[in-house]
């Protein structure tokens, strides 16, 4: 008896929504297991410190949606590249650059301006800012076919660099090494508050949510970005021209980070540093992916990443384990989840042997 792996017709939301349960299932119990085993611990009280962690108070819930706000928008953000088969591995350095033009409004107009008038021009600057650093790959792509991966990548140097530079020229006090609060006397640049300071990144990250859902699926730009990312040489046979695709999706792409950038800024920390992404722009990567480039799917993906990285510290704290535990079981999700999608997309087929082979 043999067997033999083939490609699956497209299944139906619903068995492929079954498989990823079984999957989650699956990876839950390995879970369990290994917290008996090597550690000891109840694996009911570690599930319930992570949940503790990221939900087990209003301000923790209030926070663990902040960030999965963030996150969500940078997934976003990188969702009509990687549709077009435009590897954008920048996306950190485009929220960099987008968080730094925001800082700069705020330290050099923070004094001279209406804070409105600031807050529209911290808008302006972090989008350009950020579709700026979008458009400098997508055209060497477009002109000369360079590497995006490669140059997307490069530009995240130089954005951390930028920002270092930045740091030392503003740092309060001198010597100090970083920038601090900025106008923490005046708030001049502060992003308003509606309900609290968590609430504006989260009604931002749904408008960018249904906004890009819409326009991936509806719109013209969409259809376009779908058939350059199946096929170069088919989109220039129907007359699209890819270099313009690329572009514009680069800019639409380099200019969400941004906006990203600048609620990080303006909205959450009130300053700028080289870490301010905290590794988001890497990581929204595997989202977007886990998700298919879905912007619905996306929110999801977001929160399952989220919610385990804010359970680490609380695991750490409350059943004595390290944060790297919680790492691994972060890992040993996301590697079933993965990997559930052999069973989506293949199935192994049974070969009965012949009467000659018998």
């Amino acid at each position: 008896m043999k067997f033999h792996i083939s490609k699956r017709d497209a299944l139906p939301w619903q068995k492929s929504l079954f498989v990823h349960v079984v999957a989650i299932l699956l990876a839950v119990g390995l879970i369990a297991v290994l917290c008996m085993t090597l550690t000891g611990q109840d694996p009911l009280s570690v599930f319930e410190s992570i949940f503790s962690g990221a939900f087990g108070t209003t301000r923790r819930s209030w926070v663990t949606l902040q960030e999965l706000s963030i996150m969500l928008i940078i997934a976003l953000a990188l969702t009509p590249a990687f549709k077009m088969q435009f590897w954008n591995i920048g996306g950190e350095g485009q929220v960099l650059i987008g968080s730094l033009a925001a800082a700069s409004c705020m330290i050099t107009l923070g004094d001279k301006l209406p804070n409105a008038a600031v807050i529209i021009i911290m808008i302006i600057a972090s989008i350009a800012a950020g579709a700026f650093w979008g458009f400098v790959p997508a055209l060497f792509k477009a002109l000369w076919n360079t590497n995006e991966t490669l140059s997307t990548l490069m530009m995240n140097y130089i954005a951390t660099q930028l920002v270092a530079f930045f740091t030392i020229v503003w740092e309060v006090p001198k010597g100090s090494g970083k920038i601090g609060i900025i106008n923490s006397d005046t708030m001049a640049g502060w992003l308003p508050q509606i309900v609290n300071q968590h609430f504006l990144p989260i009604v931002v990250a749904l408008l960018c949510t249904a906004s890009l859902f819409v326009y991936l699926k509806y719109t013209k730009h969409g259809y376009e970005i779908t058939v350059v990312g199946e096929s170069q040489n088919t989109a220039r046979y129907v007359g699209i021209k890819v270099e313009k695709v690329v572009i514009r999706t680069m800019l639409l792409s380099g200019g969400m980070c941004g906006l990203a950038g600048l609620l990080l800024t303006g909205g959450i920390n009130h300053t700028v540093t080289t870490t301010i992404a905290g590794g988001m722009g890497f990581t929204a990567v595997m989202v977007s992916w886990l998700a298919k480039f879905n912007p619905i799917t996306m929110v999801f993906t977001s929160l399952l990443i989220v919610f385990m990285d804010r359970g680490a510290s609380e695991v750490a704290t409350s059943c004595g384990l390290n944060e790297s535990f919680s790492d691994i079981m972060t890992g040993i999700i996301l590697f079933f989840i993965i990997g559930c999608e052999f069973f989506i997309r293949y199935k192994i087929n049974r070969t009965k042997k012949s009467g000659r082979e018998a």
